[in-house]
């Protein structure tokens, strides 16, 4: 990872935020000492010093000195005129040096920050971005230059470039570098194969092969890490595979084999558990798994042993159990909503409500309309603490939704989730111990004193958390 500190990546991985984009600026490392230029052999196809007339490389050569002199004491202006001298007359440099390409990053970063012209920061951004191309025309690339282009494109020039481009920057480093693939390209690949996702903007089978080459390259990273870049792939996990499980909700997306890998597990925490044991094996059957299969077929006969119950009479409610029970969760959610509008009995409406949430939350992974039928499962029985728990699961499970997995962003959803749990266990003292645990949980993860000093706010204020959930809330900190 040449030329760009781990400390300047790492600041830029915690920054990424789903509900609104921002530009931050890219801190670059400071310009190495005045080098001499002397000649190697040429690996290069741009032109080199030593292609020049005599008298031309001699002014270039000072133009290489001189201008690495202006950027010491941090006068690009002045180090630009110099830079243009050296990088234009002679981009190979001596056949083999490449911190020109770099410094000429640094020098027009800085005009970017200083112009105030939406234009000319327009023109200064394709500068910078050409300036990554002739490097990679004049020495190669194995994908960590294209790596860095595409990393600024998202972070620092998204007003100036354009998504689908910079995901295809990403897309290719990937095939490049494969599992080795630059750890900090992955959270914002991730963010905007999920957004083309939803987009309808890339076919879903090209789409499921990328998410689940995201998911290879992590785990990769994560057992092959050193030192301080474990930290950093820690990071990156807790972000992109819940971002990317939100696809779960396309029927079809992910084949049954990552269904099995990935809740087959949860099914032997507590194969007694009815709740468990179902949640597990609809999810094998929106997966489309081979019935014949034997884990299949161990995850039906623990539902059928732990989870039986007479089937309710013919009519809306027994056509929506079957639809479930074939995974088929749109016919499900209508047919209980059919249900629920024909019904008199407060008791029944919450409890069918509550269950149309339930399915939109563990299986279509849309938030939004799982909020919306749990708020109406309270409406029909205010004094229920389930749909309320449900409410602060979801909101507890939005830190990658809401912005990287850690950090504010990410942190601040934790104040409106315990709202909830505490409100639950206050209506319906039967939650208590679970609402207590959920608590407990992610009050660790709530903001500290520093960070809510840093934005000058402060604890026992109002705060209207954004996002998709948008509800007010106190501020509170861990420590």
């Amino acid at each position: 990872m040449s030329n760009l500190s781990f400390l300047t990546l790492f600041s830029f991985i915690i920054l990424l935020s789903s509900c609104s984009s921002s530009t931050t600026a890219v801190v670059t490392p400071a310009p190495a000492p005045t080098p001499v230029i002397e000649v190697d052999q040429e690996a290069t196809s741009c032109t080199t010093l030593a292609d020049l007339s005599p008298s031309i490389r001699s002014s270039t050569e000072d133009a290489f000195t001189l201008y690495r002199d202006e950027m010491r004491f941090k006068k690009y202006k002045e180090a630009r005129k110099l830079w243009k001298v050296a990088y234009y007359n002679a981009p190979g440099s001596n056949g083999s040096a490449t911190y020109h390409f770099d410094d000429g990053i640094k020098i027009y970063d800085y005009l970017f920050d200083e112009e105030t012209s939406q234009l000319k920061k327009a023109k200064l951004v394709d500068t910078i971005l050409s300036i990554y191309d002739k490097r990679i025309e004049c020495f190669g690339d194995d994908g960590t230059i294209i790596a860095r282009k595409a990393f600024n494109s998202y972070y620092r020039y998204s007003d100036f470039t354009d998504s689908n481009e910079t995901f295809a920057i990403f897309k290719e480093v990937v095939k490049r570098k494969n599992l080795d693939s630059d750890y900090f390209i992955i959270n914002p690949y991730s963010r905007l194969l999920y957004d083309k996702v939803l987009d309808k903007n890339i076919e879903y089978h090209e789409a499921s092969q990328l998410a689940l080459k995201i998911f290879e390259i992590i785990q990769h990273g994560k057992e092959n890490c050193e030192d301080k870049y474990c930290e950093a792939w820690e990071i990156i996990d807790e972000y992109a595979p819940p971002l990317l499980s939100g696809l779960e909700g396309v029927r079809g997306f992910y084949p049954c084999t990552y269904y099995m890998d990935k809740y087959l597990p949860q099914y032997y925490t507590a194969p007694d558990d009815c709740d468990n044991v179902t949640e597990v094996y609809l999810k094998m059957v929106w997966a489309v798994c081979d019935t014949l299969d034997a884990r299949f077929v161990m995850l039906k006969e623990a539902k059928e042993k732990e989870c039986y119950v007479p089937p309710p009479p013919p009519g809306k409610l027994r056509l929506a159990y079957n639809c479930l029970e074939n995974g088929d969760f749109n016919c499900a959610i209508e047919n209980f909503e059919l249900y629920v509008e024909d019904s008199d009995d407060p008791e029944k409406k919450a409890k069918y409500l509550h269950l149309i949430s339930k399915i939109y939350y563990a299986h279509m992974k849309n938030f939004v309309a799982a909020r919306k039928y749990a708020l109406l499962a309270i409406q029909q029985r205010p004094n229920w603490g389930d749909p309320i728990m449900l409410i602060g699961k979801l909101y507890a499970s939005s830190g990658p939704l809401c912005g990287p997995g850690r950090g504010w962003d990410s942190q601040i959803v934790t104040w409106v989730a315990i709202d909830k749990f505490i409100e639950a266990k206050r209506v319906d003292p039967s939650v208590a111990n679970d609402a207590n645990e959920w608590i407990n949980r992610y009050r660790q993860y709530m903001p500290k004193k520093e960070d809510i000093f840093f934005r000058q706010l402060k604890a026992g204020d109002t705060y209207k958390v954004p996002c998709w959930i948008q509800e007010t809330t106190t501020i509170r900190t861990s420590d």
